[in-house]
This record gives structure tokens, sequence and C-alpha cells, in this order.
């Protein structure tokens, strides 16, 4: 069974567009959640889980993937078998 694959993302972010869209072309079904740039509990919440301060945030089930390069660096490494 695939993992739940969920992509924390913001507002006027290229990076989160460029992920979500990847995502999208290897027909992988994802959860969006967009976080407010204000949301400052949210932010700090996820900076806590996963160490990074940037978006995306890319996750399949617990196994944070991280943002749109890692995502890009796993695409050229197996086309996303690993998240299927």
């Amino acid at each position: 069974m695939a993992k739940k694959i969920v992509v924390y993302t913001m507002n006027y972010c290229p990076y989160c567009e460029r992920a979500k869209a990847m995502l999208k072309q290897k027909g992988l079904p994802f959860e969006e959640i967009r976080v407010a740039e204000d949301d400052d509990a949210a932010w700090d919440a996820l900076e806590k889980r996963s160490g990074m301060k940037t978006m995306p945030q890319i996750w399949a089930g617990d196994e944070l993937i991280g943002g749109y390069t890692e995502l890009a660096a796993r695409e050229a490494q197996d086309g996303l078998a690993s998240l299927k």
C-alpha cells in the first residue's frame, strides 16, 4: 500500500508549484496543506517536526522527503517509484 503523501505549501511559492506538478505528472495523489505566512504556530510545529524552515515540505507517511530539490533528486534516482 502506498504511503500517503502530504505536501505543505505556502502562497507565492514557485518550488511548491514545481513539486505539486511533478507529483501530478507521476500520477501520485497527495494532500496539500497550505500554511499561511503569518501562522507562526503552524510554522513552529512544522520546523520542530522536520527541522526545515522552508517550503514545500513533502512527507510520505512518517518519512520526510524534504523539499522540491530532494523530490527532484529522488525522481532522477528512481522516477519516484519509491513513493508508489
